[in-house]
Parts: C-alpha cells; sequence; structure tokens
C-alpha cells in the first residue's frame, strides 16, 4: 500500500477551520455521502487493544430531537439546527471486562485470532485492567471505554473539518436522565452501554465572533 500524501498546510488549515459551532444552517444538510464518510472515520478508529467499546447514534427524527432537548442543556440550538446529530456511547463494565463474552467474541470472530493467541490476549488484558490500570470497579471501566470512544470523536470532528463541514461536541447534559430517555425512546440497552458525549454535524449559520485561542506550544510540549 503506498503511503498517503496530505498536504500539511491543509490539515493544519482544517484544525484552525474547526470551532465549536454553537448554530448551524438549518438550510444546508450535509450529504448522506458526507456523512457515511465522517462515520467511516470513526469506524476506523485506533482503541486500546482493538476492541472497539463504542456504539453511534445519528438522530435525525425531529421528536426524537425534542426529547433529548430536556435532559441536554447544552444541545437545544443545535438539535434545532443541525444537519446531523450523533451520540457516542461507550460500552459498560459487563460488555469490557477481561472476561466478558464481547471481548471473547472480537478475539475469536471479528480478528479471528488463533487460540494461543487468544489466550496471550487474554491474560495481557485482564493484567492491563487489574493492575495496570487498576479498572476495577464499573464506573473506571465506562470511563476507560470512554477515552477511547473519544479518540473516534476527534477522528469524526477532524474529518469534517478536513471536508469544509463544522461539527460541535457536547457534553452539557445530564447523564442518567440521558440514559434513562435513550433506554425507554431510543431502544438502548443501558446495561451494555452509556452516554459519553453529543455531537452536532452541519454548516455554520456565521463565522466565529472571535479567532482560535490556544496556550504556546512550548507550553504544553517538552522535548526531552
Amino acid at each position: 500500500m503506498n503511503t498517503p500524501n496530505f498536504a500539511k498546510e491543509d490539515i493544519l488549515n482544517a484544525f484552525n477551520f474547526r470551532h465549536a459551532t454553537k448554530e448551524f444552517d438549518a438550510t444546508k444538510k450535509v450529504s448522506d455521502e458526507d456523512m457515511k464518510f465522517i462515520l467511516e472515520t470513526a469506524h476506523l478508529s485506533p482503541s486500546s487493544f482493538g476492541f472497539e467499546p463504542w456504539h453511534f447514534i445519528v438522530v435525525q427524527d425531529k421528536e426524537l430531537r425534542e426529547l433529548l432537548k430536556p435532559v441536554a442543556w447544552g444541545a437545544p440550538l443545535k438539535l434545532d439546527t443541525a444537519s446531523h446529530f450523533v451520540l457516542g456511547l461507550s460500552m459498560k463494565a459487563p460488555m469490557v471486562k477481561h472476561d466478558s463474552e464481547y471481548i471473547m467474541h472480537m478475539m475469536k470472530d471479528v480478528k479471528q485470532l488463533p487460540q494461543e493467541v487468544i489466550d496471550m490476549y487474554s491474560t495481557f488484558y485482564r493484567e492491563f485492567q487489574e493492575r495496570d490500570f487498576d479498572l476495577d470497579t464499573d464506573k473506571k471501566l465506562f470511563d476507560w471505554s470512554s477515552k477511547q470512544t473519544y479518540i473516534a470523536l476527534g477522528n469524526m470532528m477532524t474529518a469534517a473539518a478536513l471536508t469544509g463541514i463544522d461539527s460541535c461536541p457536547i457534553e452539557g447534559f445530564h447523564q442518567e436522565k440521558a440514559e434513562a430517555l435513550l433506554k425507554e425512546k431510543f431502544g438502548v440497552d443501558t446495561d451494555k452501554y452509556g452516554l459519553s458525549f453529543m455531537t452536532a454535524f452541519g454548516y455554520r449559520k456565521a463565522d466565529p465572533e472571535f479567532g482560535k485561542s490556544r496556550r504556546n506550544f512550548e507550553d504544553i510540549v517538552t522535548f526531552m
């Protein structure tokens, strides 16, 4: 396979273009092709041990969007104006614990690893959870899953920016109430999945009032 050749300037331009869009132009829609491309970058995203502890729900139904408003104080304007609205779900403890059926399914059926490799992976993964990262509670395991799902979020927003599409990541929601709603109205098994974030995609209604502000590069990077 040939090594991809991307212009560094174009990538940096995309990062400078991207901002947390508060209001979208409701008259403009992201094409099905472009949205599929954005979601495919989530599909292809890396995750710890390659276990992909995520699921993404694209909420286009207006009635379902309305239901989200009372439990998501940071989302109402985006729910009204975004072309596409994505819920990022992460797997809970029963799914990602080292001895779960899902983990075995990933190694055996998805990765199709030989049994000796499965045995080795299982040992590494158990030691990673029990010793290295001390993932000894359900909350710690869900937080670990969320870390992986955020990788996919970053990739989706970058892919969108590279194609001139705006986005906004949203953590402004009540997690317990939101998950109760997802269970009741969206058919989500909340014993297996929790809500990590919401994300809106579309086209900005106006350019941001202020330019991008960041700390100095030297303040965040140390070469040793």
